[in-house]
C-alpha cells in the first residue's frame, strides 16, 4: 500500500480555500496547471511510499502512540508559496512548532516500524493546490494567495492515507485518497 501520515483540514477550511483557489482558475495561465480535488487536499506529515503488509500494523501502533502524546494543534489556511514552479501549496500559521513535533513523530514512527524513509528534512507544513509539469511562473498564484487568511480551527487527530494513483490514463485523472485510520491527538474527542 501507498501510504503517508497527514493531517486533514476541516470541511469549512476546505470551502474557504476552494473559493480563494476558484479565483485563481481566472489567472493567466492557469488551465495548463494540474488542480489538486478538494478531497484530497490534506497536510501530508510524512510520506512513506509503498508499505509492505505486515509492517502496517507496527507503524499504526506506533502513529497511535504518537498521535496520544501530542495535543491538538490551532492552525488556519494563510497565504501561499511554490516550490521550484512546480508545485503551487496554500501555506498554515497558527502552533507550527507542534505540527512540526507531529510530523517528526510521524516520521519516527516509520522508523521504528521498519519503513525506509531516507533523509530526513526539517517539515515544511504546506497543502498543494496545483502543479505544473514544467516550471512554471506563480507569482500571480502566491500574490493572490497572499490576501487568503482563514479562519482558525484546531488539528484534532493524525490519519493514515492511502494514495491510489490513477491508473486508466485518463489525462486530469486525480489520485483517490483513502483514510484507512485516525487517532484523536492527546485530550481531543476523549
Amino acid at each position: 500500500m501507498r501510504l503517508f501520515a497527514a493531517v486533514l483540514p476541516p470541511e469549512e477550511a476546505v470551502r474557504e480555500l476552494g473559493v480563494a483557489v476558484d479565483g485563481l482558475h481566472r489567472l493567466p495561465g492557469a488551465g495548463g496547471l494540474r488542480w489538486t480535488g478538494r478531497p484530497g487536499w490534506h497536510f501530508t506529515l510524512a510520506f512513506y511510499g509503498e508499505v509492505d503488509e505486515e509492517v502496517t500494523g507496527p507503524l499504526a501502533d506506533r502513529l497511535s502512540r504518537a498521535a496520544r502524546r501530542t495535543p491538538p494543534v490551532p492552525l488556519a489556511l494563510r497565504g501561499g508559496g511554490h516550490f521550484g514552479g512546480r508545485a503551487l501549496w496554500a501555506g498554515v500559521s497558527g502552533d507550527l512548532t507542534t505540527l512540526r513535533l507531529l510530523a517528526d513523530r510521524a516520521e519516527a514512527a516509520a522508523r521504528k516500524a521498519g519503513v525506509p524513509m531516507g533523509e530526513h528534512r526539517r517539515y515544511r507544513p504546506h497543502l498543494t493546490v496545483a502543479r505544473s509539469r514544467q516550471a512554471a511562473d506563480f507569482e500571480a498564484y502566491v500574490t493572490a494567495l497572499d490576501a487568503f487568511a482563514g479562519r482558525p480551527w484546531t488539528a484534532s487527530e493524525l490519519c493514515l492515507v492511502r494514495s491510489n494513483l490513477p491508473r486508466s490514463g485518463v489525462p486530469g485523472e486525480q489520485p483517490r485518497y483513502e483514510t484507512v485510520a485516525r487517532w484523536a491527538l492527546a485530550g481531543a474527542g476523549g
